[in-house]
């Protein structure tokens, strides 16, 4: 089995980094969790939502960077789930370095065949599909993870299946909460 993963919400907690970050940037008194539902939809909808100019990107990165080190975790049970994968990939619009140092962090880098960043290695964001057609001309690819509908259109404009990772509002083949069931659901179902 070859999984492409998301990184960000998928593999690892990252939300309270990436919201304490935009609350930052923001210079202003933001609820919290009003900031991660528009950040769960993507970052552009949530910058154009609160009326942050595109020209503050570089610094929303730089924040996610820093208090990624702080703040970010992998989700409980994901490494017994990769460990049981034969080959795991990522696709991220997180950087190449913080996404390395997350992993290397936590000693999940091993797991890991290849590791694509969107933009450094200048593909279109997702939900173009052009990073994942780049995976799949070197990997066979039987599944596809991710926290968000972006993460998985490009997957099912590609049929290749999808499993929904704490988000039950998008359209998946699978819906799952919690790495503790994923093998038994997911790895183990016979109509993959």
């Amino acid at each position: 089995m070859n999984i492409l993963w998301d990184f960000d919400g998928t593999l690892f907690d990252t939300y309270p980094a990436l919201v304490e970050g935009f609350v930052k940037l923001s210079k202003q008194d933001l609820n919290r969790e009003e900031v991660l539902k528009w950040l769960k939809i993507d970052s552009k909808t949530a910058f154009n939502h609160y009326g942050i100019d595109e020209t503050n990107r570089a610094e929303y990165k730089r924040l996610d960077k820093q208090y990624s080190k702080l703040y970010s975790k992998p989700f409980e049970h994901l490494e017994e789930v990769l460990s049981a994968v034969e080959n795991n990939i990522i696709v991220t619009h997180r950087d190449m370095e913080s996404t390395t140092y997350l992993l290397e962090k936590y000693h999940l880098s091993r797991y890991f065949k290849e590791i694509v960043s969107v933009e450094e290695q200048g593909f279109t964001r997702k939900p173009h599909t052009s990073s994942y057609e780049f995976v799949l001309k070197n990997h066979h690819i039987d599944l596809v993870v991710g926290d968000r509908d972006l993460d998985l259109l490009p997957a099912r404009k590609l049929k290749i299946k999808t499993v929904a990772f704490q988000n039950r509002n998008i359209e998946a083949d699978f819906h799952i909460d919690s790495y503790e069931f994923f093998i038994d659901l997911i790895l183990k179902n016979k109509s993959l």
